[in-house]
């Protein structure tokens, strides 16, 4: 390995060395807890060295919710092998929801904390690259669900939003704990039974 392969691959590991630190302090402390100083402490390297790499948190925020999307997107690839679109819709529900909830803080900087937008505004990117993808996995399979005869008279790009917008919806409100001003006779399995009320609307389509 030559001088210059090296120096790229220390660069590298280095920055890895970065994201992995700032992941783990950010899934203990989360965001408002998270910053360049001690994410620098937790490597052992001054402040300075980070920001070799990055130009400020909301960049290696920007990062970390990469790696979440990365890690979403292989869940919901494995379910291109249910053949019939409407149970792949369905599951992919499920593993959304159950992402949500095993991740709280992963998806709120996916879905709801400002700061990887902060560094895609930054750059003037007029798209966030990786919502797309995941909105386009469903919107797919929301057409294939139009194509077999399901959802009459709906395009698949406004209902593929309403079908997201209403999950994110409950998945938002369950890990922020607004859940528990509910009055209901099970205020704990609201959620879960919310959600099987919403298949049984599309079912109705």
């Amino acid at each position: 390995m030559g001088i210059s392969e090296r120096k790229t691959k220390e660069k590298q590991e280095l920055k890895a060395l970065i994201l992995a630190a700032a992941r783990k302090l950010f899934l203990e402390r989360g965001i408002a807890e998270t910053s360049i100083r001690n994410i620098a402490e937790a490597i052992e390297y001054s402040p300075a060295t980070i920001y070799l790499y990055y130009k400020d948190k909301d960049e290696i925020l920007h990062d970390l919710h990469n790696q979440g999307f990365q890690e979403l997107g292989d869940k919901m690839r494995v379910l291109l092998e249910v053949s019939d679109p409407f149970e792949r819709l369905k599951a992919l529900g499920r593993v959304y929801i159950n992402f949500g909830l095993q991740n709280t803080e992963m998806y709120d900087l996916m879905f709801i904390a400002k700061a990887p937008m902060n560094y895609i505004e930054g750059l003037q990117q007029s798209e966030w690259q990786e919502g797309k993808r995941a909105f386009d996995f469903l919107m797919l399979t929301v057409d294939e669900c139009i194509a077999a005869g399901r959802f009459a008279g709906h395009e698949a790009g406004p209902l593929s939003y309403v079908i997201w917008s209403c999950v994110h919806g409950m998945v938002a409100l369950e890990i922020r704990d607004r859940c528990k001003g509910i009055s209901c006779e099970d205020p704990v399995l609201i959620f879960r039974d919310a959600f099987e009320a919403f298949i049984k609307v599309l079912e109705s389509f």
